[in-house]
């Protein structure tokens, strides 16, 4: 484990000191940095997810911008706008919330689909189109959106093709009796986060990022990211599988898990950890898994028993 790992243990210390009891999320949170996608969090108000993404911002030095997803919201509100400048004479950008490093999209399932879209856009490409320009958005970029589930009043269920862009799907979920106690004694004075310090710098994470990018991961262990990915396809209580995309997805997470763990190469394990977090929410069920009640999770795990595990290479 080198020094930027070792700095890595450090950050995830300094943001469990608020987040109580979600090592788990926090380590996938910075997974899906790390391979430099976006986590889609599903769950219901006020268990931490806020709080979690401010802490990640604070430890890592790197902005934070919140846009609460509202259904008046406007593509324009997410994108900024350009606006005339009359002593230049000239059309000035002005950025918007998502021109930032580390962005909370709050509730974004409360928003129209085309306010959506401008969100997802700039995800995928890293950049926003305002008046026929094109602003490219500096890495590191990183949004943790949330939803509410889709059977609260006033939401409107993100398109496949839309969600098929998040990296990791992530559930923060109500903490356990003696977590909840540890959260009210922490929260009677100053809140944690409050004095939460950056444990290293902007530019450090995007050093990560790219060390990351150099985690081995061996041929074998592609090819049995394929045959799981490829399986969601010909499952019978799938109806639509994993794009390729989220087999990129997969080997992407597996390595940024790796390096977490202090290794520079991928095993079987991350590959197994990782995946119904990366292909859970790619999943169409047939209305036979529904009526079986069936779950995505439950699908994946009986796919991950069927495909053969790549044995280690022997050494000579």
């Amino acid at each position: 484990m080198n020094i930027k790992q070792q700095s890595l243990k450090k950050v995830l210390t300094n943001i469990n000191k608020v987040i109580i009891g979600k090592e788990e999320t926090v380590i996938l949170s910075l997974t899906a940095l790390l391979a430099r996608g976006h986590v889609l969090l599903e769950d219901i108000p006020g268990v931490g997810k806020t709080m979690l993404v401010r802490a990640l911002a604070k430890s890592l030095d790197c902005s934070f911008s919140r846009i609460q997803f509202t259904p008046d919201l406007l593509p324009s509100d997410v994108t900024g706008v350009s606006i005339y400048h009359p002593q230049k004479q000239e059309f000035e950008y002005r950025k918007g919330p998502i021109v930032g490093d580390i962005i909370l999209a709050d509730e974004i399932n409360r928003t129209s689909p085309k306010t959506q879209s401008a969100l997802l856009e700039a995800m995928e490409e890293s950049s926003v189109t305002v008046d026929g320009e094109t602003v490219r958005i500096d890495q590191p970029f990183f949004v943790m959106a949330t939803q509410n589930p889709i059977e609260y009043e006033g939401t409107y269920a993100l398109p496949e093709a839309q969600i098929d862009r998040f990296l990791l799907k992530l559930n923060i979920g109500y903490p356990t009796e003696a977590e909840e106690t540890e959260m009210l004694e922490i929260t009677g004075g100053i809140h944690p986060i409050e004095q939460l310090t950056a444990i290293i710098e902007r530019q450090d994470v995007i050093n990560l990022q790219a060390e990351v990018n150099d985690v081995y991961i061996d041929s074998m262990i592609q090819q049995y990211i394929v045959k799981i990915v490829r399986s969601t396809r010909e499952h019978p209580f799938i109806q639509l599988g994993a794009s390729p995309r989220g087999a990129i997805g997969l080997m992407r997470a597996a390595k940024a898990y790796a390096y977490i763990k202090g290794r520079d190469y991928c095993i079987p394990d991350d590959v197994i950890y990782l995946a119904p977090y990366v292909l859970n929410h790619r999943l169409i069920l047939t209305q036979e898994a529904r009526y079986e009640r069936k779950s995505a999770d439950q699908i994946i795990q009986s796919i991950l028993n069927q495909v053969d595990i790549p044995a280690r290479k022997e050494s000579n």
